[in-house]
């Protein structure tokens, strides 16, 4: 059995910065690597899903994000932590696909790509629409008190400040 927790990344593992495109602006939180370590040591397969509409806006090029993946897992790797893969959906919202969240396309494709348990993971994101792309197929979403509400009636199974906490709770959940 394979588990994950899938992380949002931008206000979830680094701070928001709109359309983000420059490993330059790319400021890691200060708790993440210690969070993915949490989870990495408790059996947990730590994948990214992120938005990126910017490429299809047009704003910047594919090559920008997988600049920014390399340089968090850089990062993560001067603090002993790693990512395990990284999904991201080009598109913006008038394209309709199925990977943008909240559907839940990045999360099928990494369930498919490690044979993942859904119902043994989690997702964590600064966004209800995080929270209902896992909900969606049966993944526990963790919000974090930072995050952007919405008029949506989504309820996240658990609230967290940060990605630590989130961490900490995520472990402490009993095995289903």
């Amino acid at each position: 059995m394979i588990k994950a927790v899938f992380l949002d990344r931008d206000g979830t593992l680094i701070e928001d910065v709109p359309y983000c495109s420059r490993v330059e602006d790319v400021r890691l939180f200060p708790s993440a690597a210690k969070a993915i370590t949490i989870l990495i040591k408790s059996g947990y397969k730590v994948i990214v899903v992120t938005n990126q509409s910017g490429i299809g806006r047009g704003y910047f090029p594919d090559q920008a994000v997988y600049d920014i993946h390399e340089y968090i897992k850089s990062q993560l790797a001067f603090k002993g932590a790693f990512i395990d893969a990284f999904y991201y959906c080009p598109h913006i919202p008038m394209d309709e696909c199925e990977c943008r969240k909240p559907n839940p396309g990045l999360i099928i494709e990494a369930k498919n790509d490690f044979d993942i348990e859904l119902n043994q993971s989690f997702i964590v994101g600064d966004s209800l629409t995080d929270v209902e792309a896992g909900q969606k197929v049966g993944v526990v979403g963790v919000l974090l008190g930072s995050g952007h509400g919405n008029d949506s009636c989504l309820m996240p199974d658990h609230v967290a400040a940060g990605i630590l906490e989130a961490a900490e709770w995520i472990v402490s959940q009993p095995i289903k």
